[in-house]
């Protein structure tokens, strides 16, 4: 499966790593390498955890436009 991760830096300069289609879905690393790996961890976990008491993989992501 493939998914959507964002990398952001946080305010004391760790590099966050959500993806948006697993809400809670959330790991970290001192770099954008070390921060992909551990959400790619963190997907493969919680997608075995999810199937295993059966319950859907994902939710619906939807983009939305916002006037600014």
């Amino acid at each position: 499966m493939k998914f959507i991760v964002t990398i952001f830096q946080d305010e004391v300069g760790a590099l966050i790593a959500e993806c948006p289609s697993i809400p809670g879905c959330v790991s970290q690393g001192k770099s954008e390498e070390e921060a992909g790996r551990n959400i790619g961890q963190a997907i493969k976990q919680y997608l075995e955890v999810r199937a295993e008491r059966g319950m859907p993989l994902t939710v619906l992501t939807r983009e939305v436009q916002v006037p600014v």
